[in-house]
């Protein structure tokens, strides 16, 4: 534990932060899991739905520094590969 006052503040904030990042992650993480119980389950519609808000999510994520950008492309291509496979 600190003892300089300073250093006290830092480690609130540092709790802040990192209970904000956990949220952010988890939302984009169960917005991924519903879009790819939705692909499983066979359902295009709602999978549709679900593609959308998971990267608005990813993206979200991605603006706040959650996430690098790279990984966030890396995510949605992915999920947009999911999709368009089942298309097909």
């Amino acid at each position: 534990m600190p003892n300089i006052k300073s250093a006290k503040k830092r480690v609130k904030v540092i709790e802040k932060k990192t209970l904000r990042n956990n949220m952010i992650k988890s939302s984009y993480r169960t917005a991924v899991k519903k879009f790819e119980e939705a692909i499983e389950a066979g359902k295009m519609d709602e999978a549709k739905v679900l593609f959308a808000d998971a990267t608005k999510k990813i993206d979200q994520a991605c603006t706040k520094g959650v996430i690098v950008k790279n990984t966030a492309a890396r995510k949605k291509s992915a999920l947009s590969k999911k999709l368009n496979s089942t298309k097909a």
